[in-house]
């Protein structure tokens, strides 16, 4: 089971204008057909260079927001 988050790429937004495959520095984005895919997640370095280059923000980078254990009490910090 692969748990590794990838860009998630709309397909209903996508222009196919190739920016993300060409910037992509580590080729994990190819073209699948007409429009692009990752085509290898193990090189994906999550690195939001292919979100920055889709001109009409067709590549999202999901952030996962973890919050610690212990709280800190802001009173205690003065």
């Amino acid at each position: 089971m692969n748990d590794r988050v990838l860009p998630e790429i709309d397909m209903s937004l996508c222009t196919g204008c190739r920016l993300c495959v060409e910037r992509c520095p580590t080729h994990a984005v190819e073209i699948a057909g007409l429009r692009p895919a990752i085509v290898r997640p193990d090189d994906c370095a999550y690195c939001g260079l292919c979100e920055e280059m889709s001109p009409v923000g067709a590549i999202a980078l999901a952030y996962e927001i973890v919050l610690g254990t212990e709280s800190i009490d802001c009173e205690e910090k003065e």
